[in-house]
């Protein structure tokens, strides 16, 4: 199994009456930007460790679980809201860096909850990671009735049971799940993420850590102008990161394409988009180490970062 290098604590931290799981890493120090890093749909916390095991510095790192994935609670919720995880995020941040701006790094959803809460807390952003957050396909208000109609024939499916997550007899099955799904990962690799990703129940099967209400088409439709005005306001430099073995065009089939994902990056006014080679959409398993040099370089302290951290307001903390 794969050796972890630079283990992880478990912290629980009551947000929005939610018991939050977040896995941390170093301690915090004056000067020292933490490093907050976001997971992606059906993904855990843990998912990163193989970056941070090849970081070349130490950082102070906190990486939460998702309101209904892994370690946290889902409140009972039997579905799940995107503008939610800005908040959460909000919170968060009040209770590990109520007087500081962070460093932010999010994969695939996370890329996107990052990228949207920077537009709006962009003084409490100081850089920005993008790996392969490309948003979703723009919608038009007149597909909104039939958006509602399928968002509530899941929610009867949900709890008719017919959207539940496919248990395992064993965690071997899931280490096989996980390299179906990304032929890139090593055996090594995939047993580790199993033991993280999936959690035996009482009765002996393993199941994923991701509540089947995450598996719902949001009742809300993508509206593209309320992105842009979001990049317009990311006022610190970012970096949007892509596979070189991109997915985008097969999953929307057209109808949103990597063209129009880097157009969608021209209303930003610091980007840097760059392509990691032998990679796929879970970059951050196939290239850690790749990964690790490209985002301590980009977050490397620079001159200014003082001026911008003291222009951070102080934060009442609501997280308890």
């Amino acid at each position: 199994m794969y050796q972890v290098k630079r283990p992880a604590r478990s912290e629980y931290v009551a947000i929005r009456n939610l018991r939050y799981h977040v896995l941390v890493w170093g301690t915090p120090a004056a000067g020292v930007t933490p490093l907050v890093l976001l997971h992606g749909w059906m993904d855990v916390a843990a998912s990163y460790q193989f970056v941070i095991d090849a970081l070349a510095r130490d950082h102070f790192i906190i990486a939460p679980d998702w309101r209904g994935y892994g370690k946290t609670d889902s409140g009972g919720a039997d579905n799940f809201w995107f503008a939610d995880y800005l908040a959460d995020l909000d919170f968060l941040l009040d209770h590990y860096a109520p007087q500081q701006a962070v460093n932010l790094v999010g994969h695939s959803m996370g890329g996107n909850v990052a990228m949207h809460y920077a537009g709006v807390r962009p003084e409490r952003v100081r850089r920005l990671v993008n790996l392969e957050g490309f948003g979703m396909a723009e919608t038009r208000p007149d597909e909104a009735p039939q958006r509602y109609a399928r968002w509530m024939d899941e929610l009867k499916k949900l709890h008719r049971g017919q959207l539940d997550l496919h248990p395992y007899d064993a965690l071997a099955g899931v280490a096989r799940r996980l390299m179906k799904t990304n032929p890139r990962l090593g055996a090594d690799k995939a047993q580790w993420l199993a033991s993280h990703w999936a959690a035996q129940t009482p009765q002996g099967q393993w199941r994923i850590q991701g509540q089947a209400g995450h598996k719902l088409v949001s009742a809300h439709l993508h509206r593209l102008e309320e992105v842009l005005a979001l990049y317009r306001r990311l006022t610190m430099p970012v970096l949007c990161v892509e596979a070189q073995t991109s997915s985008l065009d097969t999953w929307w089939k057209g109808s949103y394409t990597l063209d129009d994902y880097h157009q969608r990056l021209q209303a930003i006014a610091q980007v840097e988009l760059v392509s990691l080679p032998d990679a796929g959409h879970m970059l951050h398993h196939d290239q850690p180490e790749a990964l690790a040099r490209m985002v301590e370089q980009f977050i490397a302290p620079q001159a200014g970062d003082l001026a911008h951290d003291q222009g951070m307001h102080p934060t009442p903390s609501h997280a308890g």
